[in-house]
């Protein structure tokens, strides 16, 4: 009898020991990457009580890429619920919108498509023309656009967010959190549940194209509807889903993917882990603040009354001498050679070695030669900005657009203090007037490229 007792307790002992080795290899699966992988992070959220169920650096800054199109989504929903636009409306591109770098629809600059056409386009093709020309309708540019977009994310309670584009493109200053993406990805879904299906389409047709959806979990996996893809080879692979299963609903975040497949295959693992576990019941109000401000409670805190107002962006003019203000990295200012994000495309050369956060060495990103301080004479300043790298981007970005004009100029940062905070100017210098400086400084607002004149 005892033996028999013993045997039976050395089987339990072996199966709890097999059960518990399980447990552990299934959580190691789970959270492998953020040791592997110094770009990853990944939250899930339960998008009925706003509970987390699961996080691994969610709070840590990352490369949104094209998760950016989300909040220009956002944005453009929102325009099209207040009545300011239609699904009808003309969505003209500009020079600049049209000159964006693939993925895009190729629209070319004068030519136009509908609202619908471009929410399409942007859900599947995840077009970067399409993304700028909507920035441009509804912002006036695209730098205030990007206010806009940062502006509305400090509504929604994503502390850690800003944009300096529409579309995602590389840009060192723009950056975002698994948390704050899973905030917008649940905001989209309880703000506008009237547009929420666009996240769902599979394709759509555009001429003769059929342009399929880069998410891939769309069919796949039961229960997804969207929200997003990106990619940049700063960023890595990333992706928002948003799964139902009855009166279950999660949202869940992966960013820094090492390949397309790892990334989905880490996002259905999470997926077929964390969704049974979500609430089956839903709380009396949304979780995310609406973006006009109201102030309910939310279990994801999005209280934009309880955001420090310094934080929001306000759109002011040029800059000038008598009030220097950060100048916005856009898609103007960044270098726009062979940049492109979004898989399905090859990997694209970033001219920039990007690293967030700890900055990428100058000699990595910094591809023109800059020059010593000038002690006298007349400079130009075309942005300031907190990030030497991005300061610098500015040169480059200005001296491939306009370099004939500023063949003779040298180009240098110099730093300034305002509120506590080094600010890095972006200049050309080497002018030996006044009219000479102010005269190039016209020619290159004549490129819409921002500028002023000052003396040194």
């Amino acid at each position: 009898m005892r033996q028999i007792l013993a045997r039976i307790a050395h089987r339990a002992v072996s199966s709890a020991k097999s059960t518990l080795a399980v447990a552990i290899a299934a959580t190691a699966l789970i959270v492998a990457p953020a040791h592997a992988n110094p770009k990853y992070a990944a939250i899930v959220v339960d998008a009925n009580t706003g509970k987390t169920l699961f996080s691994s650096s969610a709070d840590e800054a990352r490369f949104p890429a094209s998760l950016t199109k989300m909040m220009t989504l956002y944005l453009t929903f929102e325009a099209l619920e207040s009545g300011r636009i239609k699904k009808s409306s003309k969505v003209l591109f500009s020079k600049n919108a049209a000159n964006e770098p693939p993925t895009k629809l190729g629209v070319k600059a004068g030519g136009s498509v509908t609202v619908e056409t471009a929410i399409y386009s942007l859900v599947t093709k995840s077009a970067n023309d399409a993304s700028t020309a909507l920035a441009e309708m509804l912002g006036g540019s695209e730098a205030e656009f990007a206010r806009m977009m940062t502006t509305k994310a400090r509504q929604l309670g994503m502390t850690g967010t800003i944009f300096r584009n529409a579309n995602g493109l590389p840009n060192p200053a723009q950056h975002s959190t698994a948390r704050d993406m899973a905030t917008l990805g649940i905001a989209l879904r309880e703000h506008f549940p009237q547009y929420y299906d666009y996240f769902s389409t599979r394709s759509f047709q555009y001429g003769k194209q059929r342009l399929a959806n880069h998410n891939r979990l769309l069919g796949r996996i039961k229960g997804v509807d969207g929200i997003k893809t990106g990619y940049t080879r700063a960023s890595g692979f990333n992706l928002v889903s948003s799964v139902s299963d009855g009166n279950r609903r999660i949202v869940a975040v992966v960013m820094g993917g090492k390949s397309g497949k790892s990334r989905d295959d880490h996002m259905a693992e999470l997926i077929r882990t964390y969704l049974p576990k979500a609430s089956t019941r839903r709380g009396g109000n949304d979780l995310v603040a609406s973006a006009a401000g109201e102030t309910r409670k939310s279990p994801i805190k999005a209280l934009a009354a309880l955001l420090p107002t310094k934080n929001a962006p306000k759109p002011k003019a040029a800059p000038r001498v008598e009030d220097e203000e950060v100048a916005f990295a856009t898609a103007d200012n960044v270098p726009a050679a062979n940049v492109q994000e979004e898989e399905g495309s090859a990997e694209p050369e970033v001219p920039f070695a990007y690293a967030e956060p700890i900055p990428a060495r100058m000699a990595d990103i910094d591809p023109i030669k800059t020059a010593a301080v000038p002690k006298s004479g007349w400079a130009i300043q075309v942005a300031s900005s907190p990030s030497e790298v991005e300061a610098r981007a500015f040169l480059t970005r200005t001296n491939r657009q306009a370099g004939d004009l500023l063949a003779s100029a040298s180009p240098f940062t110099e730093t300034f203090e305002k509120g506590g905070v080094t600010y890095y100017r972006a200049r050309f210098g080497g002018f030996d007037s006044k009219n000479a400086a102010w005269n190039t400084c016209n020619a290159l607002k004549r490129k819409k490229i921002d500028c002023y004149a000052v003396q040194q």
